[in-house]
């Protein structure tokens, strides 16, 4: 039994501190957080993630698991301390390292014995570099230590399941000894390892980041042709990602990325880039036609509706940046509803999780506690986010309440055709007939 200590309690931290000990390690959980860590010693989770709340209370009750605010306390005894902290854009769009100098600085402070320190949280090119001089100059006394690049690739909503079954460890260290330590930490996953220095795995992440980010974007240039040329880009992504070097993950069009990754990856890489003189065009495009399909969804219920919002009442199916998260940063919805209200609509929102986190985003929208409830009296509804409980809604109530029969698909998730058949004035995402084939026949 391995004893680790993981520095953070947000997505990552909290995932891989209750991952690890499920694989039979004693791990400390450690936040500075008062009020996040007596929740999680009282059952209480601080995110919204599948299956979390049991992997946590399972492996609490077995004493694998336990979380303090004591730097003392966490690194006591530890052979591996994880930096699981946030590091959120700056101004200009470089990554914040504050929470990653205050972590690495207060491991430093306490350590009495040899530790390797791994940075698991999403880090600028160097920064292990970096993190080891932080800790030689905060250590009270001269211990060895070795610094591991070990990034995150779990996904919200499915966090566990990536834990537990990787694509890959990618690990980086100057020290192939602390790497073959961290890596026989990892064995039990079974999954490929790759051991490189520390600049390249960091590199690894921000590259495969930005490169998803970048199907997302292309696929959603490809919708807005295929709008102008009469083409469906469901079935366009479906006929492209048979091709094995393509692929269909990542190739659904619709309101663009959100979230806590991509978004402030994509513009951290380019930040540095720019810093050493490179020209990212690339980068540039994939954010520029990221942020427009938020300006898109407005025009689109412009055009449904006549021209006129003002006045008007549009309802939100889906509230959180992706399904099965809670998780609001980013959220498409948000610049959503904040161009309809400045448009002089009303907004009404509906969200099977991510309410109580919405609610003090946005304000003034009216938060409803089922769809039909929220779809009364409605002139229009956009599908803001993909959950399986909007596939399935008894889309004829839905008729019935509305005032009009008025659909925004910005996710794709009905058939064209059948919203037609139902009655609804339905608008898809570069879906080129949007049901003209029904209503022509």
């Amino acid at each position: 039994m391995k004893q680790i200590c993981v520095v953070g309690v947000g997505y990552v931290g909290l995932i891989t501190a209750a991952g690890f000990a499920d694989l039979g390690n004693r791990v400390i959980a450690l936040d500075i957080s008062e009020e996040k860590v007596e929740g999680l010693k009282r059952g209480d989770m601080p995110i919204y993630e599948p299956g979390l709340e049991e992997l946590v209370e399972r492996n609490v009750k077995s004493g694998r698991l336990t979380f303090t605010t004591s730097y003392a306390e966490g690194i006591k005894d530890t052979e591996f301390a994880f930096i699981a902290v946030g590091t959120p854009s700056g101004v200009d769009g470089e990554a914040d390292l504050q929470y990653v100098e205050a972590a690495a600085r207060s491991i430093a402070e306490v350590m009495s014995d040899e530790l390797i320190i791994i940075n698991k949280s999403t880090v600028p090119v160097g920064t292990g570099d970096w993190v080891a001089k932080i800790v030689k100059r905060s250590q009270q006394e001269e211990i060895p230590f070795s610094v591991v690049s070990c990034p995150e690739f779990l996904r919200e909503g499915s966090a566990i399941l990536d834990f537990m079954n990787p694509h890959r460890t990618v690990l980086g260290s100057l020290n192939r000894e602390a790497a073959d330590k961290v890596a026989q930490l990892h064995l039990p996953l079974r999954a490929p390892i790759v051991i490189t220095d520390l600049r390249t795995a960091e590199m690894i992440k921000y590259a495969s980041n930005a490169f998803l980010a970048t199907k997302i974007s292309y696929i959603n240039e490809i919708a807005n042709i295929c709008e102008a040329l009469g083409a469906d880009v469901t079935e366009v992504a479906n006929g492209m990602g048979y091709d094995e070097r393509i692929g269909h993950h990542f190739l659904n069009a619709g309101l663009g990325y959100g979230g806590s990754c991509f978004p402030k990856d994509v513009l951290a890489l380019t930040h540095m880039a720019e810093e050493k003189g490179k020209h990212p065009q690339l980068l540039h495009a994939v954010m520029e036609i990221n942020a427009d399909r938020r300006p898109m969804a407005i025009e689109r219920l412009e055009e449904l509706l006549d021209g006129e919002l003002n006045g008007r009442t549009i309802g939100m199916l889906g509230l959180a940046f992706k399904p099965n998260t809670d998780d609001m940063r980013d959220a498409p919805s948000i610049d959503i509803a904040n161009k309809l209200i400045a448009a002089g609509a009303s907004v009404r929102g509906y969200d099977p999780v991510s309410m109580e986190v919405a609610a003090p985003l946005l304000p003034a929208v009216e938060m409803c506690d089922d769809p039909f409830t929220m779809a009364e009296g409605c002139d229009a509804l956009i599908v803001n986010t993909e959950w399986n409980e909007f596939k399935q809604l008894n889309r004829r109530q839905l008729l019935e309440v509305m005032k009009q029969p008025v659909i925004f698909d910005g996710r794709n998730i009905y058939d064209p055709e059948e919203m037609a058949e139902l009655g609804f004035q339905y608008r898809g995402v570069g879906r080129g007939y949007n049901g003209k084939r029904t209503a022509e026949k």
